[in-house]
């Protein structure tokens, strides 16, 4: 059985999001130990515990140490089953980190998947419901890996309750990506959405992101989301020839709306000031697809410490080695080898 150490790079949720990826699409059991252990509250969490039982449910998993609060696990796999699956958090945790935990293996195995979560939809520190739909799934469906989501309801800190169905369709020879230039600009988009708040609050915000970025002020929306709560985020999008980068953040206690979308808008500057086609986050989502089907090659920005730890976890269970490589530019190739 591989033994993984849960505290090695970030030492939070991807370790162990990445073991379980790589487990239902190699077959490798495993224990894991220290289990977030570099987080102010170590072990799992709803969201976490959702992930095991995700991978637990769509592979017939013997799953051991699999409750809250808990440092240590052990999982072995069986056979991915294919069809349709629900798994509810119980909390705002990430619909989108759940997804990360088992979709890799899905894509990889191939047939038809239904997923239906329930949680948070637009997290802190998680990707959104936006940055899945807009742009990995879109990279995934080039690598031969077709992928949607549609969202039923919003769901945001600290209420949850969100509903998102992603529809896994029958997979293609999975492909090499080569994703090295970004390609011209193609659209600008600025969304600030609300839910149970003053739609003032998300005009302010489109006025003040599309005034600091100097776009058009016609390319910005401000939306109602239906959610069972309160909530706010403000999604920054980036179109270009060969990728699209989405930028979100969300309204916090004692933030104020302007701050928010000041903050969002620097992020975006930062991307566009870059030559890197793909951004940090996107470069955390990408590596375990490919390494699971066709390789590959993608330019992105100095890779960030989940980059990192997601090249030791693959490492771990594939036995190849995902190459880091610094351009001279401020940009980094990462190259990775297919899968055997």
């Amino acid at each position: 059985m591989l033994e993984i150490d849960g505290s090695q790079g970030e030492g939070g949720g991807q370790v162990l999001r990445g073991a379980l990826a790589l487990a239902l699409a190699t077959a490798t059991p495993f224990a894991i130990r220290r289990i977030r252990a570099k987080r102010s509250k170590p072990g799992l969490l709803r969201q976490h515990l959702t992930c095991v039982e995700a991978a637990r449910a769509v592979s017939g998993a013997t799953v051991t140490g699999a409750k809250l609060g808990s440092t240590e696990l052990t999982f072995a796999p069986g056979p991915l089953v294919p069809g349709a699956y629900r798994f509810d958090i119980g909390s705002a945790g990430s619909t989108m980190l759940v997804a990360q935990a088992v979709l890799p293996a899905l894509l990889a195995q191939g047939g038809a998947w239904s997923l239906e979560l329930i949680g948070g939809t637009h997290n802190p520190s998680a990707p959104s419901y936006e940055f899945f739909t807009r742009t990995l799934a879109p990279v995934l469906g080039r690598m031969g890996a077709p992928v949607s989501a549609t969202l039923h309801l919003a769901g945001f800190y600290p209420v949850g309750g969100g509903r998102v169905q992603i529809e896994v369709a029958a997979g293609e020879r999975r492909r090499p990506l080569a994703l090295r230039e970004r390609g011209a600009i193609t659209g600008r988009h600025a969304i600030a959405a609300v839910a149970r708040m003053p739609a003032t609050v998300a005009e302010r915000e489109v006025a003040t992101a599309t005034r600091l970025l100097g776009w058009p002020r016609e390319v910005g929306s401000a939306v109602e989301l239906p959610s069972p709560g309160p909530g706010n985020t403000v999604t920054l999008v980036v179109e270009a020839e060969r990728v699209t980068e989405v930028f979100t953040g969300h309204l916090d206690r004692g933030v104020g709306a302007e701050d928010l979308a000041r903050e969002v808008a620097r992020e975006c500057a930062a991307y566009l000031a870059s030559v890197a086609p793909v951004g940090e986050y996107l470069a955390d989502q990408l590596l375990v697809p490919m390494a699971l089907g066709g390789g590959g090659s993608f330019v992105t920005v100095e890779p960030s410490l989940h980059t990192r730890t997601q090249v030791d976890v693959i490492r771990a269970f594939l036995g190849v080695e995902v190459a880091l490589t610094a351009q001279g530019d401020g940009t980094w190739l990462a190259t990775v080898p297919p899968r055997g």
